[in-house]
């Protein structure tokens, strides 16, 4: 096997800082958002450069640009900072490994596991914390919390995910609606039903509670706009649009001018468990494992509006 030649002895604050001024392509700039001094910054720079041995910015007149050395280093010094960062986290987890954070969307239940972790582990502290939809990932990713139960669908880039059980889609209708009071219905008897939209919201989360486009490749028809998911209920209460959802029970109302009727023939709502890719420590193991053991699809009707949907 051949020898790699021996890697330089980086300094991270060094890298940083070829960072900030990479970014601000302005040496000044970079020094003031440092808050330190125009000159060191250029020395401390020039040191990165001789460790590397390549020039990576070139002054100019409109300020400071990367070179061909400097184009190539960026993005792998973004992720070694990165890297060292959640090397940071995971070890100060490790060591102190007596705090978990959970997020969870609302009608989703994670008490029982909650519960079941704090008994197993006294000396645990456990915290519970609501999510929105559609902030699964970044929660994560930032460590604002250390795992989340949540519905699928939500962008899972580097992230652990664990489908834990699968829930029935319904139909939310109004009470004077033509499809209230039947057993089940189908894509077919809605194939001209307005549906709520939600500007900016994920493609595939919006295509899954929409059912866009539908089997034979039809777009899901238009509907009114929301600006969040509560807004919904009132469309549907109005006679508006109808709208899909997951965690109720068959019978169940989300509120008195509403009923809910399952939806067959479409893919179920799927509950997930999701943390962040390849992280492992004794709370977040105590947490999967009763996650799994005890968080299944309710056999009861919930109290809460969904979400999610």
């Amino acid at each position: 096997m051949t020898d790699l030649p021996p890697a330089p002895d980086l300094e991270l604050r060094l890298v940083r800082y070829f960072i900030a001024v990479a970014e601000q392509r302005h040496f000044g700039r970079a020094a003031e958002a440092l808050h330190i001094t125009q000159p060191s910054l250029s020395r401390q720079v020039r040191r990165l450069e001789d460790q590397l041995g390549a020039r990576m910015l070139d002054r100019t007149p409109q300020g400071t640009r990367l070179t061909e050395a400097g184009e190539v280093f960026l993005p792998r010094a973004k992720a070694l900072l990165r890297s060292t960062a959640q090397a940071a986290a995971e070890t100060r987890a490790a060591a102190q490994p007596g705090r978990l954070t959970v997020g969870y969307m609302a009608n989703l239940f994670v008490t029982p596991a909650v519960r079941d972790v704090r008994r197993r582990h006294p000396d645990a502290d456990v915290h519970v914390v609501h999510l929105a939809y559609d902030d699964v990932r970044t929660a994560l990713l930032d460590r604002r919390v250390d795992v989340v139960v949540a519905r699928l669908p939500f962008p899972t880039g580097q992230l652990d995910v664990t489908v834990l059980y699968d829930e029935p889609r319904f139909l939310l209708v109004p009470l004077d609606h033509r499809l209230a009071g039947k057993e089940s219905v189908t894509l077919d008897d809605i194939a001209d039903e307005p549906l709520p939209r939600m500007p900016g919201a994920d493609p595939a989360w919006s295509a899954f509670w929409r059912i866009d486009p539908r089997p034979d490749g039809r777009p899901a028809p238009g509907g009114p706009v929301i600006r969040a998911l509560e807004d919904k209920f009132e469309f549907v209460a109005d006679g508006q649009a109808v709208a899909i959802v997951a965690g109720l029970r068959p019978g169940q109302t989300v509120r008195p001018d509403i009923t809910a009727i399952p939806l067959h023939g479409v893919e179920p709502s799927h509950v997930a468990l999701a943390t962040r890719a390849g992280e492992h420590h004794r709370l977040l193991t105590a947490f999967r494992k009763s996650a799994r053991a005890l968080l299944t699809a309710p056999s009861g009707p919930s109290v809460e509006l969904p979400d999610g949907a």
